[in-house]
């Protein structure tokens, strides 16, 4: 296809609750975590367009501590949402040029995405107006109560093991139902879409409760194609994702490297 042209949208106005703190702002190799996943479309010829939605309340502070590194690769910076993902995605939509022929989201948090990934992902986007990367879930999975439950005062195997020190961390839920993993794909991002397909999905009355694009493409009734994933493509949601992606990248944290090769 040539008149191929990609706009990338990359939400970035979480809070990072889970992860105790700026997650995006991580150093990963002596650049910035948001800065390394970037990166990853900056030598793309099919990217045309990178636009960064930055948290609508921070918007002065995230311009002056990403800004000058971001306007280097002539990202633009939108305000995102305060509440979902989507609304992020929605705002910076209004920034993404009209002769972009597509527009790929991916999450600020998932700097390892490999370029053999992103070719697969591109490629097919030529032949289907909706991809998606996922990766088969091997895992057996459970579904459980929402209610969390103690281990009772009179428990004797939990004293024998815990001790009454121990006994806040008996903690856990009850098991309703297995579930029968056939077939179920653990998705990622990058997720690309026809321009036009995309804006319609987003032009839908309510997109409450959509925890990615394709969700909203779904709504329509169009149909989504899901190709091969990667496991080493994951979203830093928590301390030891940050250590598990920084194994895989080859970057060793700050405080093992030289003073001179920390940002």
């Amino acid at each position: 296809m040539s008149d191929f042209k990609v706009a990338v949208i990359i939400p970035a106005a979480g809070a990072g609750t889970r992860f105790g703190g700026d997650k995006l702002g991580q150093d990963l190799g002596g650049r910035p975590l948001l800065l390394r996943t970037v990166e990853l479309f900056t030598k793309r010829e099919e990217v045309g367009s990178i636009i960064v939605a930055a948290p609508p309340d921070a918007l002065d502070e995230f311009r002056s501590r990403y800004g000058a590194q971001l306007g280097f690769h002539g990202v633009v910076i939108v305000a995102g949402g305060r509440s979902e993902r989507w609304e992020s995605v929605q705002n910076a939509l209004a920034a993404v040029p009209e002769d972009c022929t597509h527009i790929a989201v991916h999450d600020a948090a998932r700097p390892g995405t490999t370029d053999a990934l992103l070719t697969r992902v591109f490629d097919a986007a030529k032949v289907a107006a909706a991809v998606v990367p996922g990766d088969p879930v091997h895992s057996t999975l459970k579904r459980v109560s929402a209610e969390t439950f103690l281990a009772a005062p009179d428990d004797a195997v939990a004293d024998a093991i815990l001790g009454d020190a121990g006994r806040d961390a008996v903690r856990g839920r009850r098991v309703e139902a297995t579930v029968d993993r056939t077939r179920l794909m653990a998705i990622q991002t990058p997720q690309i879409f026809a321009a036009e397909l995309l804006r319609r999905a987003y032009a839908q009355p309510d997109l409450t409760g959509a925890t990615d694009d394709a969700m909203l493409v779904e709504r329509l009734g169009e149909p989504v194609l899901v190709v091969d994933g990667d496991p080493r493509n994951i979203k830093v949601t928590t301390t030891a994702d940050l250590a598990i992606v920084r194994a895989i990248l080859g970057h060793r944290p700050p405080e093992q490297r030289p003073v001179h090769k920390r940002f």
